[in-house]
């Protein structure tokens, strides 16, 4: 079991910046992707952010070049670093992970609001 907690979000600007962190525990060797989704009202969740356990990233169309996906392996910890915000970004964001036996696992997801 994989125990995931998102912090960071909060409502901003646009053209501001935040970061969000999601903090991992229990059998997190096990996981082998970490990624970032999110989901808007009357929306489905959408991908934004992926990284292996090997380091690869991957992102979405939509925010590359603005966001940044990081981990911190000494604190069990993802990062995801939001630059010049759009109202577009207004969503819950949620941390996800992948066991490598492809067992999913979801924080409980935290609010970015952009305003205009």
């Amino acid at each position: 079991q994989v125990q995931l907690v998102e912090s960071g979000g909060g409502l901003v600007q646009a053209g501001e910046s935040l970061r969000l962190a999601c903090a991992a525990s229990g059998s997190t060797v096990s996981a082998s992707l970490w990624g970032w989704y999110r989901q808007a009202p009357g929306k489905e969740r959408e991908f934004v952010s992926s990284m292996s356990s090997w380091g690869s990233t991957m992102y979405a169309k939509s925010v590359k070049g603005r966001f940044a996906i990081s981990r911190d392996n000494a604190k069990n910890t993802m990062y995801l670093q939001m630059n010049s915000l759009k109202p577009e970004d207004t969503a819950v964001y949620y941390c996800h992970a992948r066991t490598d036996r492809a067992v999913d696992y979801w924080g409980q997801g935290t609010q970015v609001t952009v305003s205009s």
